[in-house]
């Protein structure tokens, strides 16, 4: 074949087809996988969460968790707050030497400070009404402000709980009332109240709080202050009565002749000077003394 040179020729010429017959199987087997892995890869679109690597499950977990922690830091600062300003106001309604009760929506009372509880001789007043707190107490006066409903300017409620109800239920802004009060003890006592609405933040109402002083000594003092005024004038007929008889004694004295009748009247007159004398000091001590107790009272 060697020696042959057609031989040769053909030999080489079949080697090379079939090493060009080889490559070409290679190369469209090449071919037909690339086909099928981009065939694949289209198929897929989207990653899922089974195709999602780890390290991308711990980071949303660990943000997750980060979240969580700073929910509950904001929630601990708030309810911190919310009990700094709850201790805070029980504070300053417990120093307060007025009596403040607060109604609720419900007409029921929510909170009531002690100076309200030893103002109206109750131990406890928590969810009681206007109508159990002050008993058919009726007003002696009552004061409407400009913000009052046109209809009811001009009428005076009967009682302390219309009073509530109307700043509650009817509308009115405030209303400012005094009222002679009976504890449940027995004890009687002059107040004097303010009822006022708690807006809300929405226009609306949240309840409605009442202030009430205890008067009842300034009242006393102001009812001595009349009685001694009834007591001055009297006092001031009997002065009078007083130098009138004097008077009249002493002319009798000084146109009487008669020893022994001119000793009576001086007697008489003497006597008269001396009830005068005991008059008058009583009511000056007794001036002194209200004086003495008005000015305690304002301080």
């Amino acid at each position: 074949m060697v020696s042959n040179p057609v031989l040769l020729r053909a030999a080489i010429v079949l080697v090379c087809a079939t090493f060009a017959f080889v490559l070409g199987l290679l190369l469209m087997r090449m071919l037909r996988k690339n086909i099928s892995d981009e065939a694949n890869l289209s198929s897929e679109g989207s990653p899922t969460l089974e195709t999602l690597p780890l390290h991308l499950y711990s980071t949303v977990i660990q943000q997750l968790k980060q979240q969580k922690h700073e929910l509950q830091v904001q929630s601990k600062a708030e309810q911190a707050r919310a009990r700094t300003t709850e201790s805070f106001s029980q504070a300053v309604l417990s120093n307060l030497s007025c009596g403040v009760l607060v109604f609720g929506t419900n007409g029921l009372i929510k909170t009531a400070n002690s100076a309200a509880k030893a103002i109206l001789g109750f131990a406890s007043t928590t969810g009681m009404s206007p109508e159990d707190i002050f008993r058919g107490t009726e007003v002696r006066n009552s004061v409407l402000t400009k913000a009052a409903l046109p209809d009811e300017t001009g009428i005076e409620p009967v009682c302390v709980a219309d009073e509530v109800n109307a700043v509650l239920r009817e509308g009115s802004q405030r209303r400012q009332c005094q009222a002679e009060y009976d504890t449940p003890a027995g004890e009687k006592r002059y107040l004097d109240i303010t009822v006022s609405r708690i807006p809300a933040p929405d226009d609306g109402v949240l309840g409605v709080a009442c202030l009430i002083n205890d008067l009842s000594e300034l009242e006393q003092i102001r009812r001595q202050q009349e009685l001694r005024g009834e007591i001055s004038a009297e006092m001031a007929l009997a002065l009078r009565t007083s130098l009138a008889t004097i008077s009249g004694y002493a002319q009798q004295l000084a146109s009487n002749r008669d020893a022994d009748l001119a000793q009576q009247l001086a007697a008489d007159i003497a006597n008269e000077a001396a009830q005068l004398d005991r008059s008058l000091g009583g009511f000056l001590t007794e001036k002194q003394a209200a004086r003495n107790a008005t000015a305690a009272a304002g301080k």
